[in-house]
């Protein structure tokens, strides 16, 4: 019979497990495709602790194992990274997809496309009412208001995130961009259902940045993440028509 003590120890390593992997689950959430080699560096632990957490969220169907190929991993030989799977993002936060998609349902009955197109734009102009006051505050240059963009999405239950890349472009001329990725989607069962939420979400990210951004992919195609191609450089007006209505084509995180 165990003693209270050993209860409380018990307890105690408990509600730490649970801290740890629940700090796991949102690298893997905001940066997945990564590495348990990544998670142990951004973590402060061993590769091995954080495996015993990544083989835990596994058997529990919240996080899988994507294999990647890349210049690093060598020719033929995919390295193992951990996203969050389909099973954990219904359990992260769906609840009220299925009255929502019942109401528009229900909407589109009533009044047709028009309608369920009409509340699609109230809602995404509402986000842009939410998002624009905290873009503007970053200034005009493009990265600080990608900054701001991220971190608001985020409390909104997007988990966005962003990296920069500069590749060379003609003559070595160094074209900075970023890629704007959303590690979870809180109405990803209702945008796959209203693509319209798909595209108007691409406009809003390119009316705040002005900037044209171009969907690289989206989880209601089946990627992991929604992946957003943000130019740095260049202002909305100045790339080429055939980059704007590509973007106007994109889909929803």
């Amino acid at each position: 019979m165990s003693s209270p003590a050993t209860d409380r120890a018990a307890a105690g390593r408990t509600d730490q497990d649970d801290t740890t992997r629940s700090r796991v689950l949102s690298l893997v959430l905001a940066h997945g495709p990564i590495s348990a080699a990544q998670i142990a560096k951004d973590l402060g632990l061993t590769p091995a602790a954080v495996r015993r957490h990544l083989d835990a969220l596994e058997a529990e169907q919240i996080v899988e194992v994507s294999m990647v190929r890349g210049s690093r991993s060598g020719a033929g030989r995919p390295a193992r990274r951990y996203v969050v799977a389909p099973g954990g993002h219904e359990q992260l936060g769906h609840d009220y997809s299925g009255l929502a998609s019942r109401a528009l349902a229900t909407m589109g009955r009533a009044g047709g496309d028009e309608l369920v197109s009409r509340f699609v734009s109230e809602e995404i102009g509402r986000w842009r009412e939410r998002y624009l006051p905290q873009v503007e505050a970053a200034g005009s240059d493009v990265e600080a208001r990608l900054n701001a963009l991220s971190a608001a999405m985020s409390r909104d239950g997007f988990v966005a995130s962003h990296t920069t890349v500069t590749p060379r472009g003609p003559k070595g001329v160094a074209l900075r961009s970023a890629q704007l990725c959303q590690g979870h989607c809180p109405i990803q069962d209702i945008a796959n259902e209203y693509p319209e939420f798909c595209e108007q979400e691409t406009e809003l990210i390119s009316q705040l940045l002005d900037v044209d951004v171009r969907r690289l992919s989206t989880m209601a195609a089946g990627a992991h993440v929604c992946t957003t191609h943000v130019p740095l450089q260049l202002r909305a007006g100045h790339t080429n028509s055939t980059n704007h209505t590509t973007a106007r084509q994109g889909g929803l995180s």
